[in-house]
């Protein structure tokens, strides 16, 4: 082949991996955001269990999370809840205390996770639950 044909073949495969780059640049400008989040205190259904989530504060290194959990017996639930900061997933704690939740029941009860948020340098902090295929989150800070 000619050195002349070799470029023009070049100038065209990058014309054309221009219009796809393009192309792909159009289709995520026009997508929505792919979650929102859930107003703290409405009673939102994630999977097979019923979720209010009414609030967080902290304790030390301790985020303590307010919620109402149930419509399902689960005894490992809980470990569907996880926290995400700016740097960091961080799982539920496994300490047992009076008003900690550690599993789900099918009666709603109201109870705390806990999150230990001492190795976190960000400052925002997103509630995530994931059940099957559905997931609810809720801004906390």
């Amino acid at each position: 082949m000619k050195t002349r044909t070799l470029l023009l073949l070049s100038v065209g495969t990058a014309l054309m991996i221009l219009v796809a780059g393009g192309v792909l640049l159009f289709q995520l400008s026009s997508q929505e955001a792919t979650t929102r989040t859930t107003p703290l205190g409405t009673r939102v259904q994630v999977g097979d269990a019923e979720i209010v989530v009414s609030g967080s504060s902290l304790d030390g290194a301790v985020l303590r999370v307010d919620v109402e959990v149930g419509g399902v017996a689960d005894e490992q639930g809980i470990e569907t809840f996880a926290l995400v900061t700016g740097d960091q997933r961080l799982d539920p704690l496994s300490t047992r205390s009076p008003g900690r939740c550690t599993t789900i029941t099918i009666e709603a009860q109201t109870c705390s996770i806990d999150f230990d948020v001492s190795a976190s340098e960000g400052t925002s902090r997103v509630l995530v639950v994931r059940r099957g295929e559905e997931q609810a989150t809720w801004r906390l800070t």
